[in-house]
């Protein structure tokens, strides 16, 4: 009704929507709650983070990312609330139209294991939580889709905050690319005692990458 009062009067509207003109002015005149006004607030920091990634971050990451940043919700007090906190944000993209970047199907293979090469035992059991940074790196390989054609992303991210500690881009798949952006982590993190998890692609099997580890 706000919307369209400059083109249909206010009593017009509402007897068509079975609706108290009183009611309506009263709702008009009052005042945001202040969940409202929280929420109001945390979709502009939400807005921030989701545009400063490239628009690539869904709502696990955008929490990720504003938690590390110090931000806090309201509601997010006592130990699990910083969980629950998450399909807020969600709910809160969809409303904004805020989507975060997914696998897109039919795209090109980047893990090809080399059979010759004996696997690397998993140190984390598929247990992907860290308690402190610089403790557990996640790293892979994916590729985006440009006008020019296929590049290749790798990525090595720490387990604790969702944050990518490193990266690099290239057009083709040779171990230079996860060395490269092995390089970047070490160089922007220099951790001591990190478990460094992948998949067992060749990249990540190659003797240039064990020897860098």
């Amino acid at each position: 009704m706000s919307a369209n009062q400059a083109d249909f009067p206010i009593t017009v509207m509402a007897h068509t929507l079975g609706v108290l003109k009183a009611g309506y002015y009263a709702w008009a005149d009052r005042q945001p709650s202040a969940r409202r006004v929280a929420d109001v607030a945390l979709l502009k920091r939400i807005r921030t983070v989701h545009l400063s990634s490239h628009e690539t971050y869904g709502a696990p990451r955008v929490h990720a990312d504003l938690r590390e940043q110090g931000e806090r919700h309201p509601a997010d007090t006592g130990p699990i609330a910083h969980v629950q906190w998450v399909p807020a944000i969600a709910q809160l993209m969809r409303e904004a139209g805020f989507v975060g970047a997914s696998h897109r199907p039919g795209g090109p293979i980047t893990t090809r294991r080399d059979r010759e090469v004996r696997p690397a035992p998993d140190l984390v059991d598929r247990n992907f939580a860290a308690a402190a940074p610089n403790q557990l790196w996640v790293a892979d390989i994916t590729y985006v889709p440009t006008a020019a054609g296929f590049f290749y992303l790798a990525v090595v991210l720490d387990a604790f905050s969702r944050r990518i500690v490193g990266w690099a881009m290239a057009n083709h798949l040779r171990s230079e690319l996860v060395l490269d952006a092995l390089e970047m982590a070490v160089t922007q993190r220099r951790p001591r005692d990190v478990i460094r998890h992948s998949d067992q692609g060749s990249q990540y099997t190659s003797l240039a990458f064990g020897s860098r580890c």
